[in-house]
């Protein structure tokens, strides 16, 4: 049962991986074709910024599920790597309870916003339903509760070459 939940989490991580990158590209064509239109043809268009705020937050909150995942976020440990084995282990038990209160609560009241606001369009794109633009804040917390009860339970993956990209026929700085 182990292997075939972290194998499912393997494949939702890919997936935020994607859609993260796939929003960051979207956002990178998108806000340039909101300037030539405003600034080159004087017309602005209507579109690119509410999509490139959706695309945003795809980004920001299902990205931050994958760099949690991978261990990739910011995370200050100076004072918790002078700890003793139990300290640390105290301490890690305290910041993943912490993070499933902060991820319960946005997952919580992320979906009653949009629930609440499905009934509301945008302005400028009269078909797309407010509630979706704010669907990510639920869907990313959510997965990152998946991925700190896989940390505390099963342990971190950030070890995994699944998490990393560096090449491993180059040696590491400094090291010969």
């Amino acid at each position: 049962m182990k292997t075939s939940f972290v194998s499912f989490l393997d494949r939702l991580y890919l997936f935020c991986i994607w859609a993260a990158g796939i929003a960051i590209t979207g956002m990178s064509l998108i806000i340039p074709w909101g300037v030539f239109t405003r600034y080159v043809l004087g017309t602005g268009s209507q579109w690119p910024e509410p999509i490139a705020i959706l695309l945003m937050m795809v980004f920001t909150f299902i990205g931050a599920a994958a760099a949690y995942r991978a261990n990739a976020h910011i995370a200050v440990t100076m004072l918790t790597d002078r700890l003793p084995i139990a300290g640390e282990k105290f301490c890690a038990w305290i910041v993943d309870s912490l993070m499933l209160l902060a991820c319960g609560f946005v997952a919580y009241y992320g979906t009653k916003l949009c629930i609440g606001t499905m009934q509301q369009s945008v302005s400028e794109l009269p078909w797309l339903p407010v509630g979706v633009t704010y669907a990510s804040l639920p869907i990313g917390a959510a997965i990152t509760i998946l991925f700190v009860l896989e940390r505390r339970f099963i342990g971190s993956q950030a070890h995994r070459k699944l998490m990393r990209f560096e090449d491993d026929s180059v040696p590491a700085e400094g090291a010969h």
